[in-house]
Order: C-alpha cells, then sequence, then structure tokens
C-alpha cells in the first residue's frame, strides 16, 4: 500500500470539529456551570482537574487534554480549557423540589472548591425540566426568581423553554451568589438538551468576557482626553517662536510613549472582548428563539445591554488609533520644520563658506605676489654678490648696473616658477 506523507498537523486539526463537543443531558436535571480565568499559564488548572479526578474515583485526564468528561455515581463532569480561562459544567439528573438549593456542587469536596486556582468570573446553576413541570412564568418567576422580571423565550424551535434574570441568587457556596436558569425540556430529548444549555452557559460567559473590556475603556476615556489636550498644545506651540524645537519634541516624544503604552496594554483585551462578543451574538443565534408574550428574549436583551457596551469599546479603540495617527502626523509636520530649519542653516553655512573661500583666495593671490618680490629681492641678492665678487676677481663687470638690469629677468622666471608649481598642485 502507498505510503503518503502526512501533515503532522492533519489529525489535530481534524479532530478539532469535535472538541468540546456537548454532552446529552436527559431530563429531569441539576447543573452548574464555573468559569475561572487564569492570567499566566493553565498548569493550575490542570493540576485542580487531575485532583477532582483522583477524589471522585474517575481516571486520570491526559497532561495536555484540552477537555475531559467522566461520570461518577450519578454526577457527570464536564471541563473545558480555553484561551483564558477554564469551564466546569457538573451534571446531576434526577428531580428534586428544591433543585437551587441543593445542587449538584453539594456532591464535590468542600476544600477542592476553595482550593481552585483562578478568579471565578461566571457561576450559573440551571435545572432542566421535563414537559409535564412546566408551569407558568409568574410562578417560575415567583418561585425561583423572587418574582423579578425574566428574559426568555421558546428555543430550538419551540422544543424548549429558558427563563433567567441574569441576577445573583445567594447560594451557600458563594457569598457573591449564582445566576439561575430554568430550561423546559418539551420536546428537545438529551441531546438537543445538552446542546442548548451548553450553548445557554456560553452566551452567559462570553458575555462576561467581552465586558471586561468595558471598565477599561471608561477609564481610557479620561486619558484619551487628556492625551489629545496635550497633543493639541504641543501643535499650537509649533507656532509660537519662543517654543524651541528641542522642548517641543520632548513633549510630542512623551506623547507618543504614553499613547503606545496605551493601546499596548489593553490591545489583547479589546480584541478579545470583540471576538467574546461575535461568539455570543453567534450562540443567540443558535437558540433558534421565539418570543414568550410578556418576556424579553435572549438576543434582543443582549443587542440591547451589550452592543452599546461594545460600541463604547469600539469607540475608544478607533480614538486611541486616530490619536496615534494624530501624534504621528505632528511628529512628522515638527520633523520637516526641524529639517527645513536646517537646510535653510546649511544654506547660510554654505555661503559664508564661499565668502570666507574667495578673502582666503584673494588673500593667497596677494601671498603669491609678495612671495614673487620677495624671491626675487633674495635672488637678484645673490647675483649682486656674484657680479660684485666677478669684479674682485679682476673681470671688468659694472655689479650694480648688471644687478639692475637682472631684476626683471629674474622677477619673470621667479613668477614663471610659482605660477608652474600653482598649476601642478591644482592638478
Amino acid at each position: 500500500m502507498t505510503q503518503l506523507t502526512v501533515h503532522p498537523l492533519r489529525r489535530p486539526l481534524n479532530d478539532e470539529a469535535h472538541a468540546r463537543p456537548p454532552v446529552a443531558v436527559p431530563s429531569p436535571a441539576r447543573l452548574t456551570s464555573l468559569t475561572l480565568l487564569f492570567e499566566k499559564n493553565d498548569a493550575g488548572q490542570r493540576e485542580a482537574l487531575a485532583e477532582l479526578a483522583r477524589r471522585l474515583g474517575l481516571p486520570a485526564p491526559a497532561p495536555d487534554a484540552g477537555n475531559y468528561s467522566g461520570v461518577a455515581g450519578e454526577l457527570g463532569l464536564r471541563w473545558s480549557l480555553h484561551t483564558e480561562f477554564a469551564h466546569y459544567v457538573f451534571i446531576l439528573p434526577g428531580a428534586c423540589p428544591d433543585p437551587f438549593d441543593r445542587t449538584a456542587l453539594d456532591r464535590l469536596p468542600d476544600d477542592w472548591l476553595a482550593s481552585l486556582p483562578g478568579a471565578l468570573m461566571v457561576a450559573i446553576h440551571a435545572v432542566l425540566l421535563p414537559a409535564g413541570e412546566e408551569k407558568p412564568v409568574q410562578e417560575i418567576a415567583r418561585r425561583w426568581f423572587a418574582g423579578r422580571e425574566l428574559i426568555g423565550g421558546e428555543i430550538a424551535d419551540g422544543n424548549g423553554v429558558a427563563y433567567t434574570d441574569l441576577r445573583l441568587h445567594p447560594d451557600p457556596h458563594l457569598a457573591e451568589g449564582f445566576s439561575r436558569y430554568v430550561v423546559v425540556d418539551r420536546a428537545m430529548g438529551p441531546n438537543q438538551s445538552g446542546r442548548m444549555l451548553q450553548r445557554l452557559f456560553e452566551i452567559e460567559t462570553y458575555r462576561m468576557l467581552a465586558l471586561l473590556a468595558l471598565p477599561i475603556a471608561k477609564q481610557q476615556m479620561g486619558e484619551i482626553n487628556r492625551l489629545g489636550q496635550k497633543l493639541r498644545d504641543v501643535t499650537e506651540g509649533m507656532l509660537e517662536e519662543e517654543r524651541q524645537d528641542a522642548t517641543l519634541l520632548t513633549e510630542l516624544t512623551e506623547l507618543a510613549t504614553r499613547a503606545e503604552r496605551m493601546v499596548g496594554e489593553h490591545q489583547y483585551r479589546f480584541s478579545a472582548s470583540r471576538a467574546y462578543y461575535q461568539l455570543v451574538t453567534q450562540r443567540a443565534l443558535e437558540l433558534r428563539e421565539r418570543r414568550l408574550t410578556g418576556l424579553q428574549p435572549f438576543r434582543e436583551f443582549l443587542e440591547r445591554r451589550l452592543a452599546p457596551a461594545m460600541a463604547t469599546c469600539e469607540t475608544v479603540v478607533g480614538r486611541q488609533d486616530r490619536l496615534v495617527a494624530r501624534v504621528q502626523r505632528t511628529t512628522a509636520l515638527l520633523r520637516t520644520r526641524v529639517e527645513v530649519l536646517h537646510e535653510q542653516q546649511n544654506r547660510a553655512l554654505l555661503a559664508s563658506m564661499d565668502k570666507r573661500a574667495e578673502l582666503q583666495l584673494r588673500l593667497q593671490e596677494t601671498v603669491e605676489g609678495l612671495s614673487v618680490g620677495v624671491l626675487t629681492y633674495y635672488a637678484v641678492g645673490l647675483l649682486g654678490y656674484l657680479f660684485k665678487a666677478a669684479k674682485a676677481a679682476g673681470l671688468h663687470v659694472n655689479a650694480e648696473l648688471a644687478t639692475g638690469l637682472a631684476v626683471v629677468p629674474v622677477a619673470a622666471l621667479v613668477w614663471f616658477g610659482v605660477n608652474r608649481v600653482k598649476r601642478a598642485l591644482g592638478h
């Protein structure tokens, strides 16, 4: 059989289609969903899962597992690991008169719960009821939601109903309380019920994670305003003659540093929130929701409450980008101004150098004239001594006349020699 070269990522990528599959949940059942954020690494999350599996008598998870599921007696466990959070779902089948008082967490070791690593972000209790236990909306609100206004609607094309108030209710396991969901299985069956519950849990988880950027956005609005005002001051300072370019450049560099740091510190958070918001929208569509009279549907609630928060984050990201672009334009403008000033200074320097060179040339010509005179003087002086010596030797030479007559030819020879040397040096 022919063996083909297989890409090393073929199997992991193929198995990604089956990652984190929903668990079948028959009605009635009680479920608890916990989402824990971690900052640096996920080692502690894997260790916590391994410890729970050991104490429940379940098989140990793989060291590099991204998801895990098991059943210990009646308690079902589902765990999945994501980029920045770990998600637990505990499932306890069977009916219970007080499903939110006696939850799946009661079957877990208290010390294990207290030692869970990470920061708890989302905590949900949910109850799945069979069709025969469906009650009017008012009774459900009064019994399990303290009579508050509910959000919900028919899901799975009318095969189920889901209710919540998205508020935190008291719980012995957590001082801040748990969110509550009531889901009725009209005709969904275990598999579809599991998918619908998973989508509801994901909607709440991703909604909270998307909102993590909102406090940052509100804080950065003020910082962007301050940096924008400072940038306007620097730009206006470029029109003031008393403001030095070096001072403006220092202020502009500080502005650029602060702007880049502001963007770099929270760029991931804003990008992640955008991705989480898209997931929330997608999961809300997957509920295939129908409106119930008098109730606000999940999708409508999310659009009204979550969309403005995400719009605020997008506005801040846009303002960040525009601020950085303005800083870059102002820097380019100041750089151009400095370059033009340098060019003016260079032209003035070159003009000064040309004038100095002209003066040097004139001085050199003057010196050359003087040099010809001096050399002629010395040469004629030497010839005068030579003529006097010849006269003293008995030759009939008029030393004074000969010396006078030698001045012109000697001067011509000296001038010719100096110019020849000058031309040779010029080449």
